[in-house]
């Protein structure tokens, strides 16, 4: 059996990963493809216990460091519990962030050493990188006002405190921004960049129309 196709989706908050993951989803299922799709932090039961401490507010104070230990460890038990099983089963896995934003969060916003997190990904991810990654790309100060609005739509989110991402200032989210460009530019051949301002539907066709030319058609040969 042909391995399975790995898409992950990368960029800021409220870019609108999660929605264009549920859209190519959909897409992809509608093609004849078996699907499965996950997230980071989480994905597995040990790595949904880490991004619950990693992400509540109200976790004692650690280092990035820290930090990126934590999130290789749920990716760790991520990849051998839910994404290489179902790789080598042949389904395709679309994954709501992975490597990418542990190297931008905790290098560019963190002030790790590149080469350390690099370290990281040597021996938790390098025999499963993704066959293609989806940046979207957004004006920080548009994206988090989408979490503002999206925030005040949830009544049980309206008026709790904001993870400790969402929380930071501006400057801080541009760094971020950046930083996923960067990326983009150093490895073309895995990562796309798209326009996370344009409609919905219209970044979906535009998504779809890079997972077609760069996987789609090797897959069907």
């Amino acid at each position: 059996m042909a391995r399975g196709k790995f898409i992950t989706f990368e960029g800021g908050e409220g870019v609108g990963k999660s929605t264009q993951a549920r859209l190519l989803t959909t897409h992809l299922t509608a093609s004849g493809c078996d699907v499965l799709v996950t997230r980071e932090p989480g994905g597995s039961p040990f790595a949904e216990a880490v991004r619950a401490l990693l992400l509540d507010p109200a976790s004692p104070p650690h280092s990035q460091l820290s930090a990126a230990l934590l999130f290789n460890a749920a990716r760790s038990d991520h990849l051998d519990t839910t994404i290489r099983p179902a790789l080598d089963r042949g389904r395709w896995v679309i994954c709501d962030r992975f490597f990418d934003s542990t190297r931008v969060y905790q290098g560019e916003g963190g002030g790790l050493d590149p080469a350390d997190l690099a370290a990281l990904d040597r021996i938790v991810v390098r025999p499963t990188m993704p066959d293609l990654t989806v940046i979207i790309d957004l004006d920080p100060v548009v994206g988090l006002a989408r979490v503002g609005q999206r925030r005040m739509s949830d009544p049980a989110s309206a008026f709790g405190p904001l993870d400790p991402y969402e929380s930071r200032a501006p400057d801080f989210h541009e760094r971020l921004r950046e930083a996923f460009l960067r990326i983009a530019r150093a490895e073309p051949v895995r990562c796309v960049v798209v326009n996370g301002f344009q409609p919905v539907d219209v970044l979906a066709q535009e998504i779809r129309g890079h997972v077609e030319a760069r996987l789609m058609r090797r897959w069907t040969r």
